[in-house]
């Protein structure tokens, strides 16, 4: 599952590499610790940076790299702390709820996953941290709202999905 998740996110990077901060690799990370446990979800986080960090078609800095496997982690831990909390939490009825709920989970992980990078970048590139932040923030919005959308849009249904299959136990109900 590890191997699956991680090539689909890699995968998705490179066929999102014209959409500037709109990706599906924290979103992907998230469900693999929402629905296998916060260590499988962390992994698949930290093996698609080292992955995709090394072949990234914008360049390889070691420190950004660093900082990206250890931030994409966070994805996967907050997943696998959510999914265990709502295991046993019958969300019937309360789709919408759900949605934004998913929504803000997926916005705070990549505001933190945002800050940190940009510090690393400030440093890495020697500039000011001030001016790094001014000039990255359309980028960091960006990146913050379209992880609100995606995780808000998409959650709700997988785990609506997979709550039915055999692949996972132990489900957040969401039936009609």
């Amino acid at each position: 599952m590890i191997v699956t998740l991680c090539a689909l996110s890699i995968a998705t990077n490179y066929a999102l590499i014209g959409v500037s901060n709109v990706k599906l690799m924290d979103f992907i990370v998230f469900f693999g610790g929402f629905f296998f446990g916060s260590i499988v979800g962390g992994s698949i986080g930290v093996l698609s940076w080292l992955v995709y960090g090394l072949i990234n078609p914008y360049g390889f800095v070691p420190q950004i790299w660093l900082a990206t496997m250890f931030s994409e982690s966070i994805y996967g831990l907050v997943g696998g702390a959510v999914g265990s909390k709502l295991r046993t939490t019958s969300l019937k009825g309360q789709r919408l709820g759900a949605s934004v709920f998913f929504a803000t989970v997926g916005f705070f992980p990549t505001l933190v996953y945002d800050l940190i990078t940009t510090v690393v970048l400030a440093y890495s590139a020697n500039t000011p941290l001030a001016g790094t932040i001014l000039f990255g923030t359309p980028f960091t919005l960006v990146h913050e709202i379209s992880n609100a959308a995606i995780f808000g849009v998409c959650m709700v249904p997988l785990i609506t999905v997979l709550g039915k299959s055999l692949l996972v136990s132990g489900n957040v109900i969401l039936e009609k």
